[in-house]
């Protein structure tokens, strides 16, 4: 057993990019299956995140679901929705855009899951946005439900404030351009393109 439960978020609706993100093929695999691929190399199970259960298409169908919550909105609703549904579990979630998320980065979460049982999250330090914890690779546990809950009830639904509210743990950037998301398709020709 390795402790962790991950949820891959995969519910929102790409409206930057001008397609399903999740549905995007990157090395013979789509987004969502390499996300899912991956976070089984560290997680005891998996679950895809969506807005509702009964909207899902039959990528998503093929995997574990878990539908948002509405006390919440965006991402935060997929995390909401997991720690409530299960709070004791560490859940590693991911966002299903991280196209050059690698083994070493989950594996260093992992890590750090099993070492520190103390903190509220663990995350890894964005490249790309002064070092602030990135929320959506991260490990998420009960102890951020009453931020959670919190920001929401006050129309907030930042991932990562909640994360820097709860003072959660960060770790240092494992891989270069691990956690380089794609929101647009230039982004997309970038990030796969080989370039940061």
């Amino acid at each position: 057993m390795t402790g962790l439960t991950t949820l891959v978020l995969a519910g929102g609706e790409s409206r930057r990019m001008g397609r399903d993100k999740a549905g995007i093929t990157n090395d013979g695999l789509t987004q969502l299956e390499r996300t899912v691929q991956l976070a089984r190399s560290v997680s005891d199970e998996v679950f895809v995140s969506v807005r509702r259960v009964a909207d899902a298409d039959a990528q998503r169908r093929a995997f574990a679901l878990i539908e948002d919550d509405t006390r919440a909105s965006g991402p935060l609703a997929g995390i909401l929705a997991a720690l409530t549904l299960m709070p004791e579990r560490d859940w590693l979630v991911l966002a299903c855009d991280l196209p050059r998320l690698d083994a070493p980065t989950l594996s260093a979460l992992q890590a750090a899951a099993i070492e520190d049982s103390d903190s509220p999250a663990i995350a890894i330090a964005s490249e790309q946005d002064g070092a602030l914890p990135e929320p959506l690779c991260a490990v998420w546990r009960a102890a951020m439900l009453p931020t959670i809950l919190s920001q929401s009830d006050a129309g907030k639904f930042c991932p990562r404030k909640c994360l820097l509210i709860a003072e959660a743990r960060k770790l240092a950037p494992v891989t270069t351009g691990a956690l380089d998301n794609m929101n647009t398709p230039e982004d997309l020709a970038r990030i796969v393109g080989g370039r940061r």
